[in-house]
């Protein structure tokens, strides 16, 4: 009897064995699939996320983010975001801007206003400001104006400045070199332009955010030639989800096949069962960091990491 036991593998200890090098693997793979990374850019006081931010933020937990900033781009939004990092302390850190569609808001009391906010440590980040002449929902010479006073700000509290810029390079470049002896460390939020720009900026001393607009570029030049080209370095690099924007689309045509095979089936479940175009969530930031290491063709914990250390290393977050 005890040897047909043992032949058809009942045998206790055996099984048992069995059952403890399975664990050890689960364990082992959690651990592989699960990053220590920071989200640098999500717009979390976006009314898409007013009747379930804690479950956005345990979400987010639950993937892997560990820290994420929430965007200011006005001043009442600036406000709003300063709020949440006291709901979430520790998770959720803020900036404090004007954006270039809301430039034509600004007032005289925007620079005071925004450096008092700028003034609590939770808020670590002057932004999102920039200049936008894709859309022009502001006129260029006022996004301009505003610009360089928010930059003349970032200068003045000494915190790092949040980028945003769409088809207005050369302004930007001139408008941040009047300020280069004094300007402190700035990260391109949501990089979207050419290799030419990218050097540019990177050449300035600038960070580069990426998003996962990385599924939709079909540029000869854009940003997946740019990461498959290597142009830029690892500690240059910092990822964001700008939730509830920029969805990665994984399903896209335009993903090469080797990309969409580097994608682990963890991220893949927080992005498929929580996120969709209408609604991207912070959940979604392991496939992005999976997509750009794949065109890296780096190794995606040693992308995590490196983007994780540059956002610490900017922000200051413990």
């Amino acid at each position: 009897m005890a040897d047909s036991k043992e032949k058809s593998g009942d045998n206790p200890e055996k099984i048992a064995d069995n059952l403890s090098t399975l664990k050890i693997k689960q364990i082992e793979d959690d651990v592989a699939s699960s990053y220590l990374l920071v989200d640098i850019g999500a717009n979390l006081t976006n009314s898409k996320y007013s009747r379930d931010l804690d479950s956005v933020v345990e979400r987010a937990k639950d993937a892997g983010v560990k820290k994420i900033m929430v965007t200011g781009a006005s001043v009442q939004c600036s406000k709003e975001a300063l709020r949440l990092t006291r709901l979430y302390p520790g998770m959720l850190y803020s900036s404090a801007g004007i954006h270039p569609h809301d430039a034509k808001t600004w007032t005289d009391d925007c620079y005071d206003i925004i450096k008092e906010l700028a003034d609590n440590p939770e808020c670590v980040a002057i932004g999102e400001c920039g200049l936008d002449f894709n859309r022009n929902f502001s006129p260029q010479d006022v996004q301009m104006e505003v610009f360089e006073k928010q930059v003349q700000l970032a200068c003045e509290v000494g915190k790092p400045l949040f980028l945003h810029e769409r088809d207005a390079h050369d302004d930007m470049v001139r408008i941040l070199g009047k300020f280069k002896d004094r300007m402190p460390p700035a990260v391109l939020h949501c990089f979207t332009g050419t290799s030419a720009q990218a050097l540019k900026y990177l050449e300035m001393g600038l960070y580069i955010g990426l998003t996962g607009f990385l599924w939709k570029d079909k540029s000869d030049d854009g940003v997946r030639s740019i990461l498959e080209k290597g142009l830029i370095p690892l500690d240059r690099l910092l990822i964001e989800t700008d939730a509830p924007f920029m969805y990665p689309n994984v399903r896209g045509s335009k993903i090469p096949a080797s990309v969409k095979q580097a994608l682990s089936d963890r991220s893949l479940s927080f992005l498929n069962r929580y996120c969709t175009f209408q609604r991207n969530e912070p959940c979604s930031l392991p496939v992005i960091v999976e997509m750009i290491a794949a065109c890296m063709k780096r190794p995606v914990e040693e992308v995590a990491m490196a983007t994780t250390i540059n956002a610490i290393k900017l922000f200051g977050f413990s």
